[in-house]
């Protein structure tokens, strides 16, 4: 194994929820390339779970996956204490469990409303708030990273209630990074533009028509021709895990080729 010569895990044990798929996996290599040897993996599928940690237990480490719905608090209560009884300990958290389903101001459920805040805002919170107390009781240090989305400073208008909780989840980020400063508990935030993973992928058929060639498509569209690739963003996520970022608490990073607040030319 072949360690990254800007951060060091090997002591890290480390949480990924939507960690079975996409950005979630795609830092979970990261890790390992930067010496993690302790993953813990939460997804709904057993199948992709099973194929995930297969795939990273040949590049010999332990990885563990938990079958979890981050909208149920039972479920995120459980993921925690699964991987502190595996691993001894945790700290180390990627919130990168989210859902995308479209919805503006006049056409959003109650119910999709609902959904979007439990799972992209309640779920992160209640892991950060479970770590936070597992660090404070074992005086340990650790480090979170939320995976926001660019979309959480405005967003587009078909995606109301998502934009709205990855706005919240912003402003938890920097509150938690305030809160937890005096326990060296550092707590940062990495905000991707336009992504392509197999979520995305899902999305843009179900909702937008989109065909096999839509990345090709949409990235055509963006000033520097490519959309975000989640192998190309991981290595920042692990670099934020790691005790080799030193002081950096409550950044929030955009990860993207459009400037937040720029005006058209």
């Amino acid at each position: 194994m072949t360690l990254s010569p800007m951060c060091d895990n090997t002591d890290s044990s480390i949480i990924i929820t939507g960690g079975t798929q996409g950005l979630g996996l795609a830092v979970a290599r990261a890790l390992i390339a930067s010496g993690c040897t302790r993953l813990t993996l939460a997804g709904r599928s057993t199948d992709k779970g099973a194929n995930a940690c297969a795939a990273l237990q040949e590049q010999g480490v332990e990885a563990f996956y938990v079958q979890a719905d981050m909208t149920s608090p039972d479920d995120c209560t459980h993921l925690f204490e699964a991987a502190v009884t595996r691993f001894g300990y945790v700290n180390g958290l990627v919130n990168s469990a989210a859902n995308t389903e479209r919805g503006g101001l006049t056409d959003t459920t109650l119910e999709m409303w609902q959904m979007h805040m439990d799972l992209n805002l309640r779920g992160p919170f209640l892991m950060m708030q479970a770590l936070a107390r597992h660090l404070i009781d074992t005086k340990k240090t650790g480090s979170m990273v939320n995976i926001l989305s660019t979309s959480g400073h405005v967003g587009q208008s078909f995606l109301t209630p998502y934009s709205t909780s990855k706005g919240g989840l912003m402003t938890l980020t920097k509150n938690a990074a305030n809160a937890m400063r005096k326990h060296r508990i550092r707590v940062n935030a990495v905000a991707p533009g336009w992504m392509e993973t197999e979520g995305e992928a899902d999305i843009q058929r179900r909702f937008h028509g989109g065909g096999d060639d839509w990345a090709e498509k949409a990235a055509a569209s963006t000033p520097m021709g490519q959309l975000v690739d989640p192998d190309e963003i991981s290595p920042l996520i692990a670099y934020l895990l790691s005790p080799s970022s030193g002081l950096i608490t409550g950044a929030i990073i955009n990860y993207d080729q459009h400037i937040i607040g720029a005006v058209p030319e």
